[in-house]
């Protein structure tokens, strides 16, 4: 079920989040704390690019936060200065990601810091892109004073909700969990290159993951991968 609460956290605020921003600038203990995040991050990836700048993104760099936003920090460098397979160091950086998203729990101000390595040809479609190297604003965020997707985003997080629900009771799941969640990223995507971050889709996609819809996903494709690669003693 979603609740009223659920998509009244969908509307965007009348300021930036105030633990973060003094009126448009970064606070300066802030940023501090994120640069010297974002280099251990650096020298723990372990590359030899230079790195081109590192930017905060997403709803704490923007209007529509929540008490479950989090920091995305990005740090930009071209991916082809790693190595000339672009798609292989994209897997391993996303491996190395993940890898240091599940060894650290890292919070500001109650919120969990998330490190990405991004590519500097990679196109981004957040409104909101602030550099934490240059301390400005790449993109500065305009308030939107009301969204007019929430019901559109509601009747699409249903759908999925119902499909969801129907793959976790389904026999030999994994294959159709792995379609499920693929269907999933192709509707946000979508939905951020047509309209961006208030885009139908992409609220729905932020239903569904405050409902622990995509959730139960991944858990239940664990879950079912270690039964099957299991053996009894």
């Amino acid at each position: 079920m979603i609740s009223k609460s659920q998509i009244l956290a969908l509307v965007p605020h009348k300021n930036l989040n105030t633990n973060v921003w003094d009126t448009d600038s970064l606070k300066p203990v802030i940023r501090t704390k994120l640069l010297k995040i974002a280099q251990d991050f650096y020298a723990y990836l372990d590359v030899d690019a230079p790195l081109l700048d590192i930017t905060l993104t997403g709803s704490l760099a923007n209007f529509n936060y929540t008490k479950a936003s989090d920091f995305d920090l990005h740090l930009i460098f071209n991916y082809s200065d790693v190595d000339e397979n672009v798609d292989l160091v994209e897997k391993f950086l996303s491996a190395k990601k993940s890898v240091w998203n599940d060894k650290h729990n890292i919070k500001i101000k109650g919120y969990e810091v998330e490190l990405y390595a991004q590519n500097a040809s990679e196109p981004h479609h957040s409104t909101g892109v602030y550099s934490i190297i240059k301390d400005e604003w790449i993109i500065k965020p305009k308030r939107v004073r009301g969204v007019n997707n929430l019901e559109a985003a509601k009747k699409k997080a249903k759908q999925m909700m119902r499909e969801i629900n129907t793959v976790l009771k389904s026999p030999n799941r994994m294959s159709k969990i792995e379609r499920m969640k693929e269907k999933i990223r192709n509707m946000r995507q979508s939905g951020l290159e047509r309209a961006g971050e208030y885009s139908a889709e992409n609220l729905a996609f932020k239903l569904l993951r405050r409902t622990d819809y995509i959730k139960q996903l991944y858990d239940a494709y664990n879950a079912d991968y270690d039964d099957y690669m299991s053996l009894d003693q």
